[in-house]
């Protein structure tokens, strides 16, 4: 699971979900003329609550998170998790905007002979609707606002990277460079065979060939949001997804699409190149 394939949005459903755990331990509901000595019930002890806006609301948010972490999505009966994710969280704080105006499930009586007394959202309860709506929100927003889309985890610049297929200065396509040996050869060394005589003065070395102006110069980037990479031979069939936060090698450009190279060498065609970052 990649953390920085994580976006602003899944950073504030995270934050409500803590905010919710956090509120289940608080009081469900209040009581007038109720004892100092008696405990109110939390929303752990109300089984509607805790079913339909404690456990949706976190299990929506591990659903999203876990759906937006890995390469690719599950799917449930061919529906993404993330939607899942989404549809937990609007139950979530639906249900917890029913429990405002009835937190003690129509219990008003306290106690044997009490009377009448009237029930009011208890704190747990209250806390538990903001973090619902604030989960819900961000849920449905985060594909649709841009500062939202943006990663949580900025990714680290790579440090000098050595692109592929790049040479060191005075190599293949440097300006002035002299010629350079094949890769793997080695110089003839004198008394060798090849090797010029002692005194002898060395040929002028033809000058390496140039790369025609404009040749591609493989690059390091990142991309904003989450993008597929599909297969070079030109299907749209996908073979893996590129996740803002990690940095990938451009090898290749075909038109406006570039060839890519991930972490784990596999190669593929980026169609979207709209708003990449260069390393």
């Amino acid at each position: 699971m990649n953390i920085r394939s994580l976006t602003r949005g899944d950073g504030v459903v995270i934050g409500a979900a803590v905010l919710l755990f956090i509120a289940s331990f608080l009081d469900n509901y209040s009581l007038d003329g109720v004892p100092d000595s008696y405990e109110l019930p939390n929303l752990w002890e109300s089984g509607p609550v805790l079913l339909s806006v404690v456990l949706a609301g976190i299990f929506g948010a591990v659903f999203i998170v876990i759906a937006r972490g890995l390469p690719q999505a599950p799917k449930i009966a061919g529906i993404d998790l993330g939607h899942f994710g989404i549809a937990f969280t609007v139950f979530a704080a639906w249900s917890a905007l029913g429990n405002i105006f009835d937190p003690a499930g129509g219990a008003d009586n306290f106690g044997s002979g009490s009377g009448s007394n009237g029930s009011d959202a208890g704190a747990g309860l209250i806390l538990a609707l903001i973090a619902t709506l604030i989960m819900a929100a961000a849920a449905i927003a985060t594909p649709l606002v841009p500062a939202l889309k943006a990663a949580l985890v900025g990714a680290p610049r790579p440090a000098a990277p050595q692109p592929y297929g790049a040479q060191p200065p005075g190599g293949y396509g440097y300006p002035g460079a002299g010629a350079q040996a094949p890769f793997g050869a080695s110089q003839p060394q004198p008394g060798q065979p090849g090797a010029p005589f002692a005194g002898q003065p060395q040929q002028q070395a033809q000058a390496a060939p140039q790369p025609p102006a404009g040749d591609f110069s493989p690059f390091w980037f990142a991309v904003p949001v989450a993008r597929p990479l599909f297969a070079e031979d030109g299907s749209q069939s996908t073979i893996a997804e590129l996740a803002p936060g990690t940095w990938y090698l451009a090898v290749e450009q075909r038109g406006a699409n570039l060839v890519a190279q991930t972490q784990d060498g596999r190669r593929g065609v980026l169609q979207d190149t709209t708003g990449i970052q260069r390393g």
